[in-house]
């Protein structure tokens, strides 16, 4: 099964985290890395596995490389059902009720518009000593057993 990973950035970890994803699904799948703001929500497909990659920034708001595909969904309220995606979330504790907000909007902007989240919504915390891309590979192999679940 294919599948496409997105990430909205704003710094640059959400790509290095996407980039961590694609090696360890490599071995079994066909990943595709895009940039949210490159990527047009008619070309997602009930066919590959999507995984959303997903800062926060500000006070608990999207990232600006996730709005353009965030605004797209919003504007054109596309049926997304048969999609399936996982996320894999960045944030900071320090930051309290907004920690990890990101990964949370987009996949509650997916689910509204009839896309299935499956597995771990994992959600790093950069307070702690676990390197992102680090976490991303383990939940990484995680994810794939539910990928493969899914094809199966």
């Amino acid at each position: 099964m294919s599948v496409v990973i997105l990430y909205g950035t704003e710094t640059g970890n959400a790509e290095l985290v996407a980039d961590a994803i694609a090696d360890v699904l490599a071995a079994e799948h066909d990943p595709s890395i895009y940039d949210m703001s490159e990527f047009a929500v008619d070309d997602l497909d009930p066919d590959d596995f999507l995984v959303i990659v997903c800062s926060t920034y500000g006070e608990g708001e999207l990232p600006t490389g996730a709005e353009p595909f965030a605004e797209e969904i919003t504007e054109t309220a596309p049926d997304l059902s048969g999609v399936r995606f996982g996320v894999f979330g960045l944030g900071d504790t320090i930051y309290g009720e907004t920690f990890n907000r990101g990964g949370e909007i987009m996949a509650e902007l997916l689910t509204r518009h009839g896309a299935t989240q499956v597995g771990e919504h994992f959600r790093h915390d950069n307070s702690s000593t676990i390197k992102p891309a680090k976490a991303a590979a383990e939940w990484a192999g995680g994810i794939a057993t539910v990928i493969e679940r899914v094809d199966a």
